[in-house]
C-alpha cells in the first residue's frame, strides 16, 4: 500500500493525520520565521532596507517555498515512495533498482545516497541549536537586561530535551500537533496584523519582483540567497516523514494550512521592516503589537522549537537504525520506547553524541545569527542529491521521456545549485562544521560497508561447500547429540566457521542443525507471512531464511516461532545458538590490501566496539555459545 492509498480516506481521518503531521513534519520549516528575515536584513551580509529589497526578498522566499517545497517535494518527490516510506534511504533504494545499470553507476548512486544521509546528522546538530537559541533570544527583545541568560537557558532546555529522549515521545506526542497548529495560527495572525498596516507587501507574490531584484543587484542577491535558503530548511522532512502520515495528509496540511500561514508571517515581517527599519534587529518578536504579549510568544516559540528539534532527533535515531539494518553501521543498542509504535526508538549512543555536539555548537557560535552562517549548506547539498536520485527514479522507474526527465533535472538542479553556491561562501564562517560532520559520518558508514564486504568475501573464500559436507556425513560422522544447534551464517551455501570450530573442539553435532541466514531487503517492513522460509536438507540439516525490512525490529526468537507453520518447531530450552566471533587482524602497511591501512584500523575499532549479535537479534544469552577466530582482511 502506497502513501497515496493509505487508509485515511475519510475527512475526519485525513484531518487527524494532517494535524499529527504538523507536530512532526513541519516543525523545522515552521520555525524558520524566527531567524530568516532577521538574517537577511541584519545578519553578516545585511541588505539595505528599502521597498525594492524587501519586496524582492519576500518574492524570493515565496518562490523558493513554491518551487522547492511545494513543487519539488510535495507534488513530485513524495510520489517516490518505497512501500509508503520516504526519505533519502528510500529514494536511494528506488534508484538502485535501475535495470541494466553498470556496477560503477550503482556504486555512485549508493555513495550519493549515503553521503546525503550522513549530512542529515549535521542538520540534527544545527537545527536544535539554531531554533532553540533563536527562540530564547526573544528574551532580549522583552528586556535587554536578560541577554546574559540567553545561552544558559538555551543549554538547559537542550539538556532537558536530550535527557527526556530515553522516555520516548509516545506520552506527549499527541500534544505536538495541536501545539504546532497553535504556533502556525499565531504566525498567521501576527503576519495578518502587520500586513494590514502595510498591504503593499502582497505584491511580492509577483515573480517580477524577485527577478528584478536578482538582475539589478546580482552580487547582493547572490549573498541574500544564502539567507533566503533558511526559509526552506526542513523542506526535505516532508518526504522523510511521509511513511508516518501518508502523502495526502502532508499535502493537505501544507497547502491548506502551513504554507499560507507561514508565508503570511514573512509578509508581516516585511511590512514591519518597511514601517520601522530598526525592527531588523529581531523582526519576528517585534511583530507583536504589545510588550505584554512578547513573553507568551517567547514561551510558545520555545515550545515550537523543542518540537522541531524532537522531530530531527527522532529522525537521527531512525536513520541510524536503518543504516544498521542495511549494513552501513555497526550494531549499537536500540531501545524501543513504545509498545504500539514501531517508529518510537531511542539510540543512547547517538543521543549523547548529539547532545555533546549541540552544546559545543551553541557555546561556540553563541548566537542564532552566527549559527546562520553554518546553517543551510548541508541542507542544500542534500536537496541537490535528492534531485539527482529522483531524476534516476523518474527516468528509469516511472519511464518519463528523456526530454521530460531532463527538464526536471535541469530545472531543479539549477535552483538547488543556486542555493548551494550561495551557501559556499559560508564555509569559512562556520559552514565547514556540518560538512565536516557529514563527511566524518560518511567515512564511518562507507568504511563499515567496505569492511563487511571484504570480511564476508574472506569468510566465503575459506568456507567448505555445505552439500559436500552433508554428503561426507553419510560415510560416518561425529557423534550426534540431542537438541537443536542454530548457526548464524552470512553464507547459507557454506559451512559456518562456528560449526567447524564446534566439531573441532567438542567432537559432536546436534541431531538437528539449522543454518540461519538473515536478509535485510530494501523495503521498510516485511509482513510476518513473508518473514521466514525453511528448506529441509539431508542428515537432519535445515536452512532457515529470515527476512526483515530496514525499519523492522530484528527479533530472531519471534521469527523462529513462525517456523512451526513450516514444519520446523523450536523448543528454546533445547536449542543452542552458535555464533562466530571474529577478531579482525590489521594487515601490515607494506602488504597490499583493497582497504587502506587507516581504514583497516578504523574498521577494526568499529568492529570491536559493536554490540554483540545476541543483543541485536534478541537471542537469549543463556542459550548462546560463541566461538572465535582471527581474520585478516585482504
Amino acid at each position: 500500500m502506497t502513501a497515496e492509498s493509505a487508509p485515511h480516506d475519510d475527512k475526519s481521518g485525513l484531518a487527524a493525520t494532517a494535524l499529527a503531521a504538523m507536530g512532526v513534519v513541519f516543525g523545522d520549516i515552521g520555525t524558520s520565521p524566527l531567524y530568516t528575515m532577521k538574517e537577511v536584513f541584519g545578519g553578516h551580509h545585511p541588505l539595505a532596507v528599502n521597498v525594492d529589497s524587501v519586496l524582492g526578498i519576500l518574492s524570493l522566499v515565496f518562490w523558493a517555498l513554491t518551487i522547492t517545497v511545494s513543487l519539488k517535494y510535495v507534488l513530485v518527490i513524495t510520489r517516490a515512495d518505497n512501500k509508503g516510506e520516504g526519505g533519502i534511504m528510500a529514494l536511494t533504494a528506488l534508484a538502485l533498482r535501475t535495470a541494466n545499470a553498470s556496477p560503477r553507476v550503482l556504486w555512485a548512486m549508493s555513495a550519493l545516497g549515503i553521503f546525503g544521509a550522513a549530512l542529515f546528522y549535521g542538520d540534527a546538530v544545527i537545527t536544535p541549536a539554531m531554533s532553540v537559541l533563536a527562540a530564547i533570544e526573544g528574551l532580549e527583545v522583552v528586556a535587554p537586561s536578560l541577554e546574559p541568560y540567553v545561552l544558559p537557558v538555551t543549554v538547559a532546555i537542550l539538556i532537558v530535551l536530550f535527557v527526556f529522549q530515553r522516555h520516548g515521545t509516545a506520552a506527549v506526542g499527541a500534544l505536538f500537533g495541536p501545539l504546532m497548529l497553535l504556533w502556525f495560527a499565531t504566525l498567521g495572525a501576527l503576519g495578518l496584523w502587520n500586513v494590514m498596516q502595510h498591504p503593499s507587501v502582497l505584491l511580492a507574490i509577483n515573480p517580477w519582483y524577485a527577478l528584478r531584484f536578482v538582475f539589478e543587484h546580482r552580487g547582493l542577491a547572490f549573498l541574500a540567497l544564502g539567507s533566503v535558503v533558511l526559509a526552506i530548511t526542513g523542506g526535505e522532512a516532508l518526504y522523510a516523514d511521509m511513511g508516518h502520515f501518508g502523502r495526502r495528509s502532508i499535502k493537505w496540511a501544507w497547502f491548506a494550512c502551513v504554507f499560507p500561514l507561514l508565508y503570511l508571517n514573512y509578509l508581516g515581517q516585511g511590512a514591519l521592516i518597511l514601517a520601522d527599519p530598526a525592527a531588523v534587529d529581531n523582526p519576528f518578536f517585534l511583530m507583536v503589537p504589545s510588550d505584554l504579549l512578547r513573553i507568551p510568544l517567547v514561551v510558545l516559540a520555545t515550545v515550537a522549537t523543542v518540537i522541531a528539534s524532537q522531530a530531527v532527533i527522532s529522525g537521527a535515531f531512525s536513520l541510524t537504525s536503518q543504516a544498521m539494518q542495511l549494513g552501513y553501521c555497526p550494531r549499537i543498542r536500540v531501545k524501543f520506547t513504545s509498545e504500539r509504535e514501531k517508529g518510537q526508538i531511542y539510540v543512547p549512543n547517538i543521543n549523547w553524541l548529539l547532545l555533546a555536539a549541540v552544546i559545543v555548537v551553541v557555546l561556540g557560535f553563541r548566537s542564532s545569527s552566527n549559527l546562520a552562517s553554518a546553517y543551510g549548506i548541508a541542507v542544500t547539498l542534500t536537496m541537490m542529491i535528492d534531485t539527482i536520485l529522483a531524476f534516476v527514479v523518474v527516468r528509469a522507474l516511472w519511464q518519463w521521456s528523456w526530454p521530460r526527465a531532463a527538464l526536471f533535472l535541469v530545472f531543479f538542479v539549477v535552483v538547488d545549485f543556486a542555493f548551494f553556491s550561495a551557501n559556499v561562501i559560508k564555509i569559512l564562517d562556520g559552514g565547514w562544521f556540518p560538512l565536516a560532520l557529514g563527511l566524518s559520518v560518511f567515512i564511518l558508514l562507507s568504511t563499515w560497508k567496505l569492511g563487511r564486504r571484504l570480511l564476508y568475501e574472506k569468510l566465503a573464500h575459506d568456507t567448505i561447500p555445505l552439500d559436500a559436507f552433508i554428503a561426507s556425513l553419510a560415510t560416518g560422522g561425529p557423534h550426534r547429540v540431542d537438541g537443536t544447534g542454530v548457526f548464524l551464517t552470512a553464507n547459507p551455501d557454506g559451512v559456518p566457521r562456528a560449526l567447524l570450530h564446534n566439531l573441532y573442539h567438542n567432537k559432536v553435532l546436534h541431531r538437528r542443525v539449522v543454518l540461519l541466514h538473515v536478509d535485510v531487503d530494501d523495503v521498510p517492513r516485511v509482513a510476518d507471512s513473508e518473514r521466514v522460509r525453511v528448506e529441509e536438507l539431508p542428515a537432519g540439516f535445515h536452512r532457515l531464511f529470515v527476512r526483515y525490512g530496514f525499519k523492522d525490529e530484528a527479533d530472531l526468537p519471534r521469527a523462529m516461532d513462525l517456523c512451526a507453520a513450516h514444519g520446523l518447531a523450536f523448543e528454546m530450552m533445547e536449542t543452542s545458538f552458535f555464533l562466530g566471533r571474529e577478531t579482525i587482524v590489521t594487515m601490515p602497511i607494506a602488504k597490499r590490501s583493497r582497504m587502506a591501512h587507516w581504514r583497516q584500523v578504523l574498521y577494526t575499532w568499529m568492529f570491536r566496539n559493536a554490540d554483540p549479535a545476541t543483543a541485536f537479534f534478541k537471542i537469549p544469552p543463556n542459550r548462546v555459545v560463541e566461538l572465535g577466530a582471527q581474520v585478516e582482511l585482504s
